[in-house]
């Protein structure tokens, strides 16, 4: 595992923002607004999923945040690998970091089991959401929280 770790640092990605901090902090700056994104699409729309009664808002704003929450997703998961290339060794050694990550990779299999099957998509057409994508708003709402605590407790390790 040490030979792939110190593999990543040596990607050309990884010296660029070494040598450039300037860079680093352009792409430190663009993972905090795939997060920003993330964040403000994925809990309006759990908020919507737990309160909708009628429907309307969910069916209107619900496509939107579902697209601003995947570019923000996009964002925040390309910018943070190429953050973390740069000093892989240390944030495999990092237990915010690790705790992170299993958070980050619960949250996603959250979100496929949101879009699986039928159910998601009928709440957003219809407003009439079932328990089970109730329950997994909540879970998402609680799981993007955590991860962003977490992300943020990295630097305090």
């Amino acid at each position: 595992m040490t030979g792939f770790l110190q593999a990543i640092s040596g990607w050309p990605g990884a010296a660029f923002l070494q040598e450039h901090w300037v860079a680093y902090l352009v792409v430190n700056a663009a993972h905090i607004l795939g997060v920003g994104l993330l964040l403000g699409a994925i809990l309006p729309l759990d908020w919507l999923l737990l309160r909708s009664t009628r429907g309307r808002d969910l069916s209107t704003l619900g496509p939107f945040l579902v697209r601003v929450a995947a570019m923000g997703t996009a964002l925040a998961v390309t910018t943070g690998l190429w953050l973390f290339s740069v000093k892989p060794l240390e944030y495999a050694e990092n237990p915010a970091f690790l705790f992170k990550v299993t958070l980050l990779v619960l949250a996603i299999c959250n979100i496929a089991l949101q879009h699986r099957g039928k159910h998601f998509d009928a709440a957003l057409r219809s407003g009439q959401v079932s328990v089970r994508v109730l329950i997994l708003a909540a879970t998402s709402a609680m799981l993007w929280l955590s991860v962003l605590i977490a992300g943020r407790w990295i630097g305090f390790v």
